[in-house]
């Protein structure tokens, strides 16, 4: 990881912008950074974090080759942030918009998948003679149906212990 300068920083960030237009990712990443650079080991007078400023890192990878950070201090976070704010404004344009059509017919089609798993399954016919095997098949559909509930309601436990 390098660590380079903000006007640095930002140039290699549009340049990573540009080779990333048609195809590509880019992570970006923002922490405070706490690590003096020596042993930290907590004393007596550091319980009071109010009143002392940390200096902000901002991370940029392509997950390949490019790699390199920054350090913000606090007084300079509104003059980076401007600057940092008006490159991505620029280089957001080459995102794809939100595919709204799939998105319903996903939503629909788990409304759909619901409510068949809330009705339930119908036997009728005669146990012996003329229509048995359409009566048996029902019966196996109603016993399946059973189990996928009882799956479904064991996964919504798990989710709810979490």
């Amino acid at each position: 990881m390098q660590l380079v300068d903000h006007n640095t920083f930002l140039q290699q960030l549009a340049a990573l912008f540009e080779s990333t237009k048609d195809k590509g990712t880019i992570w970006l990443t923002h922490k405070r950074l706490i690590h003096d650079g020596k042993d930290t080991t907590m004393k007596e007078g550091d319980g009071d974090d109010q009143s002392r400023e940390y200096p902000c890192i901002v991370r940029v990878t392509d997950g390949k080759k490019a790699k390199f950070s920054t350090k913000v201090l606090s007084k300079d976070l509104d003059k980076f942030h401007s600057a940092y704010g008006a490159l991505l404004k620029a280089s957001m344009t080459t995102l794809r918009k939100r595919d709204k059509k799939r998105e319903k017919q996903r939503a629909e089609q788990l409304a759909k998948r619901k409510q068949r798993m809330a009705d339930p399954v119908v036997i009728n016919g005669p146990k012996r003679g003329n229509g048995r095997r359409k009566r048996q098949r029902q019966v196996k559909a109603a016993l399946k149906h059973e189990e996928v509930k009882e799956r479904a309601a064991k996964r919504e436990e798990a989710r709810t212990m979490q």
